[in-house]
């Protein structure tokens, strides 16, 4: 349900929005009308003459839906804000419900074209994993505090997060490099380096970073010298001194 108006979003924005389809029991596709029905896959839209998109509230509330849409693109509102405020709208909002039914039909298109076309789904998924593998790779990075944004400052979470993603690039373009060199000296030796080998090779390498620097320990073969447990010090005099002369007499 809380998808549904980032579809709607993500469509009004132009952007086609494929997302990975893990699990497919709990997805239910919806109806154009209710007298809508399909041979051999009707049991994907659920009960007949259930699930059907309220064309007339999208119509009605078409207006609304665009003026948000032109606020998002010219930076009056960001998509963040505006979809968490979708996210928690109330169902009796006409602009959300609009988002949820437009977000209903473009979710529905989007579920077929993945159903009905392998390439498609082997196009996302690798992209979807690209996606992940740098998100893995960006964490990794980020190990100082486990990760984990403390600071309560909008601005200073932006700049943990921007320094982090800067970091990321530079350290996936220092790996392309090294690839690049590697295959060079191989091409060099005689090697064949073939294209399709080169694209199985990913830049979120780590086994050769040492995040936590390099530490001197020559030092751990110098013997220390021994502890003394005395002190060179005579107390004598201390203990010779009059109690009351040194503070802890008996009160009066």
């Amino acid at each position: 349900m809380k998808s549904q108006p980032v579809f709607a979003l993500a469509h009004l924005l132009g952007f086609d929005l494929m997302p990975r389809i893990r699990n497919w029991k709990g997805l239910t596709f919806c109806r154009p009308s209710k007298q809508a029905e399909y041979v051999h896959i009707d049991a994907l839209f659920g009960e007949s003459g259930k699930n059907v998109i309220d064309w007339e509230l999208v119509e009605s509330q078409f207006r609304h839906l665009m003026r948000v849409a032109v606020s998002v693109r010219e930076g009056a509102i960001s998509s963040s804000t505006l979809l968490k405020r979708l996210r928690s709208g109330s169902r009796k909002n006409a602009t959300y419900t609009a988002f949820r039914e437009v977000g209903r039909v473009i979710r529905t298109v989007q579920l077929l074209r993945y159903l009905s076309d392998a390439p498609l789904r082997r196009r996302v998924t690798a992209a979807t994993n690209k996606v992940e593998s740098f998100n893995r790779f960006s964490q990794w990075l980020g190990f100082g505090n486990r990760g984990v944004i403390a600071d309560n400052d909008p601005a200073e979470q932006e700049k943990t997060m921007k320094f982090n993603a800067l970091l990321t690039n530079a350290v996936i373009f220092h790996n392309a490099l090294d690839i690049a060199e590697i295959a060079r000296q191989l091409l060099e030796e005689g090697w064949e380096v073939a294209p399709e080998g080169l694209a199985h090779i990913s830049p979120y390498l780590t086994e050769h970073i040492n995040r936590f620097g390099e530490y001197s320990t020559h030092e751990l073969g110098i013997q220390p010298e021994a502890y003394e447990t005395t002190l060179d010090v005579d107390f004598t005099p201390l203990r010779e001194q009059d109690p009351a002369a040194a503070g802890f007499g008996q009160a009066t």
